[in-house]
């Protein structure tokens, strides 16, 4: 499954960013990875689990900024933080539709 998307990861400038579902397997996990879009590297894991009233998802994301140094510079000073909020966000809007976990 290719899946396309507008981000605008730096100053609202708009791009095209394209991931590809390329591994599934059922009821624990799927990943997507970066084709075109503004990473050098972009690989999201969705970790699923059965737990005691409904799933727990789980992200491992493994991403490179591009632009070697000066990427890494904007990864320190502001992609992981932008990236912290849009997990973050999802969060919220999972909860809000589905109810907060409480262990």
């Amino acid at each position: 499954m290719i899946i396309t998307y507008k981000v605008s990861p730096l100053l609202k400038i708009k791009l095209n960013w394209m991931t590809e579902i390329t591994q599934v397997r059922e009821k624990e996990y799927f990943v997507d990875e970066q084709r075109i879009g503004p990473y050098k590297l972009w690989h999201h894991q969705h970790k699923i689990e059965p737990i005691e009233g409904g799933v727990l998802m789980t992200d491992i994301v493994t991403y490179q900024p591009p632009f070697g140094l000066l990427g890494s510079l904007a990864n320190h000073l502001f992609i992981r933080k932008q990236l912290q909020q849009i997990f973050e966000f999802r969060t919220r809007a999972l909860e809000k539709k589905f109810g907060k976990f409480s262990a």
